[in-house]
């Protein structure tokens, strides 16, 4: 049986942890938000095989598929995702020096990432089993 507290802390994040991705991933392409290559650590900038603005190209690509797939109902695989994803974002804020209020902000995200990726398996194992049982009780 689900708790309807734990359903209702599920969506919410699974509607943050989808849509803000999206439009996060969304606008790198067009930094309308901001400068998304600011956010890149020096360090990483000298390192990557690619120039910082195809590289956040690269990473709103990723974005965007983690927010499809926490909205597609698979959020307990891509909150997993998230969470890590969110880490690596705030240790690279972390190499800049600056940011420090972003990065610790990440972390509290990677949290709530973790949160929604271990509340998934209750919310999204019901939902499976009531879609498994539609059929059945059509042919009943």
């Amino acid at each position: 049986m689900q708790d309807h507290r734990t359903e209702t802390a599920y969506w919410a994040l699974r509607i943050t942890f989808g849509v803000v991705p999206i439009v996060a991933g969304l606008d790198k392409f067009t930094n309308l938000l901001t400068d998304w290559t600011a956010y890149l650590s020096p360090l990483a900038a000298r390192v990557l095989p690619v120039s910082p603005h195809a590289f956040m190209m690269l990473v709103g690509i990723v974005e965007i598929v983690v927010g499809l797939g926490v909205l597609a109902g698979y959020a307990r695989v891509f909150g997993w995702i998230a969470a890590a994803w969110l880490l690596c974002i705030a240790l690279d804020l972390l190499t800049t020096g600056r940011f420090l209020d972003v990065a610790a902000r990440d972390v509290a995200l990677a949290v709530s990432a973790f949160a929604l990726a271990r509340l998934a398996p209750l919310h999204e194992a019901a939902a499976d089993r009531a879609r498994a049982a539609a059929p059945a009780r059509a042919h009943a």
